[in-house]
């Protein structure tokens, strides 16, 4: 079934738009010679990933009470929480995450990831993008350099170079399930395409538990209904009507193709079963859990499988953990043991271990990395309010698929996870092991008016 909607949203270019459609009840890229040369001589895979997920863990999540816990480490410390060991010898989670421990053997932990920001915005675009350019800084200015595009934008400019272009009718290659990232309302730098143009945008998905799947994209009069959806005429002077309110910041050939792609989406049998989970099987519903993220979770599945090369699933739009949303982000300066006990852990750990299986299950997961990860940490030292403060020093991430190898610890932390004690990486290294992974040379990277932003984790891809 189709429900317009009218959710104001302002898009990397700006734009004001409504959301206008919810559905639902509810590459390899080209190597040189050379470049192959080198990946067999490394023992590596490249282009083994044909799709990536990204769960973005919007502000920050405790490297210490997830995947690097300290047992030994004081109280005040190590926190309340127990461990437990996992598939992996030698390996133990936060007593938090047993469903994730039994898929240890699937993922390579990292557990020396550092960055250059203790601020939400400016680690945000590192995160996103490999660079502080272009972001925010501290004093609200401007960071030299242009702003780098999203990993995400990177990735379907080169599928569009490769002729794959959107998959199913979908207007991108790259898409987002989720709010647009923002801290305070702040808007963050870095999620769409850039310098690459709003072509390398992504095309924004948002689930509702009550009403399902929800896209926002053209802002249409408030009198469309479903029935006049029926009327392409209709619909297309609507569409007309939206692109001459568009800022003529965009170029008109951009607008069309937009418009084209929105109302082939619109029309598109295959689209909308892509997009309705209630296909899914109860059993399936309930494995990824009946929340926002466990359904965008199960989301992302179903567009990785439809083909769609990219996608990005957002914890949360905003950093802070909300009482009224429910998913509210990971900045646990206050309450955090209570919040990662009563829902942020449970959540979490259901609804990628989910993901992970089904993908396996599905024979997909060797084919789609999968990364998770936030953009911090948080600080070793508990507060005086049962908290975490932000910490840019040392934290976690967890990947899986597309050619890594799982049941490996990349990394340690000190006694503390205060900083690395060996292996450190960085955001940048992260983006460019992306890249790697679906194919992505260093060259395909120059002739995009790029540099790469960090080395290739080498160490994820060899032979166990």
């Amino acid at each position: 079934m189709l429900l317009l909607g009218q959710q104001t949203q302002r898009t990397c270019q700006t734009l004001n738009r409504r959301a206008f459609v919810q559905i639902g009840a509810s590459s390899v890229l080209g190597l040189s010679l050379a470049d192959l040369l080198r990946a067999k001589e490394s023992g590596l895979n490249p282009g083994s990933a044909k799709a990536v997920i990204l769960v973005w863990l919007w502000g920050g999540p405790s490297q210490l009470d997830t995947w690097d816990p300290k047992p030994n480490a004081p109280l005040e410390f190590r926190g309340p929480f127990a461990t437990i060991p996992t598939r992996t010898p030698g390996l133990r989670f936060c007593e938090l995450f047993p469903k994730l421990a039994g898929l240890s053997d699937k993922m390579t932990v990292l557990r020396a990831l550092t960055t250059l920001s203790s601020d939400h915005g400016i680690a945000g675009t590192i995160g996103l993008t490999g660079s502080p350019a272009g972001g925010t800084g501290l004093d609200g200015k401007p960071l030299p350099g242009a702003p780098r595009p999203a990993v995400g934008s990177i990735v379907a400019k080169a599928m569009a170079n490769r002729g794959r272009g959107s998959a199913a009718g979908i207007a991108s290659p790259f898409l987002v399930i989720g709010g647009k990232l923002h801290q305070g309302k702040k808007p963050i730098i870095g999620e769409g395409g850039g310098p690459l143009g709003p072509a390398y945008d992504p095309f924004r998905l948002e689930y509702d538990p009550v009403h399902g799947t929800k896209v926002p994209a053209l802002q249409l009069p408030k009198d469309l209904t479903p029935e006049r959806l029926a009327d392409r005429q209709k619909l297309m002077e609507s569409l007309s009507e939206a692109e001459r309110k568009v800022e003529k910041s965009l170029s008109v050939s951009t607008l069309n193709d937009y418009r084209s792609r929105a109302f082939a989406m619109l029309t598109s049998a295959k689209t909308h079963a892509m997009f309705d989970l209630s296909q899914e099987s109860p059993k399936a519903v309930n494995a990824y859990g009946r929340t926002r993220f466990g359904q965008s979770c199960l989301l992302a599945r179903r567009l990785v499988e439809a083909g769609v090369p990219f996608v990005q699933v957002n914890w949360s739009d905003h950093v802070e953990a909300e009482e009224d949303s429910g998913d509210g982000g990971w900045d646990h300066h206050y309450r955090n043991f209570q919040i990662m006990q009563d829902r942020h852990a449970m959540w979490l750990d259901q609804s990628l271990s989910a993901l992970l299986r089904d993908l396996s299950e599905r024979g997909l997961l060797e084919s789609t990395l999968v990364l998770a990860v936030g953009e911090f940490g948080r600080d070793p030292k508990v507060n005086d309010k049962a908290g975490r403060e932000h910490w840019p020093g040392c934290y976690s991430a967890l990947m899986a698929g597309g050619g890594v190898v799982g049941g490996r610890v990349l990394g340690t932390s000190d006694a503390k996870a205060a900083k690395p004690a060996d292996t450190p990486l960085t955001p940048g290294d992260l983006c460019a092991t992306v890249h790697h992974s679906v194919g992505l040379t260093s060259e395909q990277i120059a002739g995009m008016g790029l540099t790469s932003p960090g080395r290739v984790i080498e160490e994820l891809f060899g032979t166990k």
